[in-house]
């Protein structure tokens, strides 16, 4: 599933791959030639006998780390236009489910998403180029000394396949706990930042701190033991370097290799070893990342099929045109919504009243399909209302998240627009105007949540939105909250409008819009 996400980007992960495999060779190559220069020229030859091995140093150590700085742009480069996709479809995901903590949410979209990064960057690019390195330099030991490349072979079988997989089973049984870990302290973290005044309020600060200072002390208890852990194995794994550098030393001696190719075979041995340690961190990556990677597969998963079921819906499905949402003697238990019958027609306007309590927005909701009804149906022509409902019902609704993003950016996530249809869309909610009055345009900061918006501004950007967004239900909750009587008429009449044939469902408690002989049915909730 996720490697099915990098096929667009296969060219470029190639090529970053390769080059971190020249890179390792590069390095390799620095120790092999560099021994040989310092043995050789122990013997104090002519300059001239040295000058190759001379420029090959050079050129190697010049090499090696502009390769590893190329690989590494190559690689984040590939790998950040492929987490790109992922993390918008994690998002899509997780705006389809009802009940998503934000710590959480938190947790997946970055957490997790920076795993597909980790899988890629840190696993399979340089554990690919390792073993290649490890696999040439066994073929390379064999043509001087077959012993000493049996001796080397053996080593790497431990550094690099024994020790890799015992890391990864050792990590794994505490990795599966990390995930959820992390995730718990986000939650934590956000409730104890967003919510800190209502905590103080009531006294609550202390035991939320308490609580969060206890799963802190968790992830770290476990963080400890896989530290402690790792440097068991990566100890063992210097010792088995050692002792093999050791062996391939005896094993050239043995087949009599003169002295300067016997100790470029050794301290090479040492080289390809701290390549071969590159699979040793790789595996113990590798068993960290399966948790959030299947998080992040499971969101994707349901992205997808939602995009297929989307996909599968023909035109007119989701055109009010042919069909008609229909509420049948709903009632939602505890929210106050009883026994509420509504048919809903292209064209029609129709303004929700009550006062404050009576189930105005958990209508709405219904509608929208994010409340499921206790008892009655919801119907879309003949058949149930889809889900997810977004291509048929949308709006603006009490809860409009604003992001801490520009104006444009928060707008077109109703849908990706010309300017044109962003400036209609601004301009039918009152908008257009306040955005020419910013020095910075349409690239105006909001804030975290439009905490740089005032109310009405905030309203109207997310007003906007839902406009853009052009669902063939508009259903708008409170659309002239926080604007004055005389604005708040102008905004309704150019929103009601903008809407054309598009049914539109007001929730309001302004006498005004109640009145209104825009509105062709009333309906009172009591």
């Amino acid at each position: 599933m996720i490697w099915s996400l990098a096929r667009p980007h296969w060219a470029r992960l190639l090529g970053a791959g390769l080059l971190g495999l020249l890179a390792e060779l590069a390095g390799v190559g620095l120790m092999a030639t560099a021994t040989w220069l310092l043995i050789t020229a122990a013997g104090q030859p002519p300059i001239t006998a040295l000058t190759v091995a001379i420029v090959a140093v050079r050129a190697l150590a010049i090499g090696r780390g502009g390769l590893r700085y190329v690989e590494r742009l190559a690689g984040h480069d590939a790998v950040l236009r492929m987490i790109t996709g992922v993390r918008a479809q994690a998002f899509s995901s997780l705006s389809t489910q009802p009940a998503v903590r934000t710590g959480d949410a938190l947790s997946r979209l970055v957490s997790d998403v920076d795993a597909v990064q980790d899988l890629v960057v840190r696993v399979a690019l340089p554990a690919a180029s390792a073993a290649v390195v490890c696999l040439i330099a066994v073929g390379v030991t064999g043509l001087i000394s077959p012993a000493a490349a049996l001796m080397l072979a053996g080593g790497l079988l431990i550094t690099g396949v024994a020790l890799p997989w015992l890391a990864a089973r050792l990590a794994s049984r505490q990795a599966a706990r990390l995930a959820p870990l992390r995730a718990e302290m986000a939650i934590a973290t956000v409730d104890l930042a967003h919510g800190a005044a209502d905590l103080a309020a009531f006294g609550a600060r202390d035991a939320h701190a308490a609580a969060a200072s206890r799963q802190a002390a968790a992830l770290a208890s476990v963080e400890r033991n896989l530290s402690r852990r790792a440097f068991a194995i990566d100890a063992l794994a210097a010792i088995t370097i050692g002792a093999t550098a050791a062996a391939v030393l005896l094993a050239a001696q043995s087949d009599q290799i003169s002295g300067t190719l016997t100790g470029v075979l050794t301290v090479g041995t040492l080289a390809t070893g701290e390549v071969s340690l590159i699979l040793l961190s790789a595996a113990r990556k590798n068993a960290e990342l399966t948790t959030p990677l299947a998080r992040v597969t499971a969101l994707i998963r349901v992205d997808q099929g939602k995009t297929r079921r989307e996909s599968d819906t023909p035109d007119g499905e989701s055109s009010l045109d042919q069909r008609e949402l229909r509420v049948t003697d709903v009632s939602v238990a505890g929210r106050g919504v009883s026994g509420v019958s509504l048919c809903v027609r292209a064209g029609d306007r129709i303004v929700v009243v009550g006062p404050s309590g009576v189930g105005k927005s958990t209508l709405l909701g219904v509608l929208a399909g994010t409340v499921a009804p206790t008892s009655g149906s919801v119907t879309w022509g003949d058949g149930p209302l889809p889900s997810p409902a977004h291509r048929v019902v949308g709006g603006l609704f009490a809860d409009a998240a604003v992001f801490h993003a520009s104006v444009e950016e928060n707008l077109t996530l109703g849908r990706p627009c010309t300017p044109t249809e962003r400036d209609d869309a601004a301009r039918a909610a009152g908008l257009l105007e306040w955005v020419a009055e910013q020095p910075d345009g349409w690239r105006t900061l909001v804030g975290e949540d439009g905490t740089a918006l005032s109310g009405g501004q905030r309203q109207r950007l997310t007003l906007a939105r839902a406009l853009l967004h052009a669902p063939p239900v508009l259903l708008l909750d409170e659309p002239t909250e926080g604007l004055d009587p005389a604005h708040a008429d102008a905004v309704l009449r150019s929103v009601l409008s903008f809407a054309g044939d598009r049914a539109v469902v007001v929730v309001t408690h302004r006498t005004a819009e109640r009145d209104s002989s825009a509105f062709q049915q009333v309906l009172t909730l009591s």
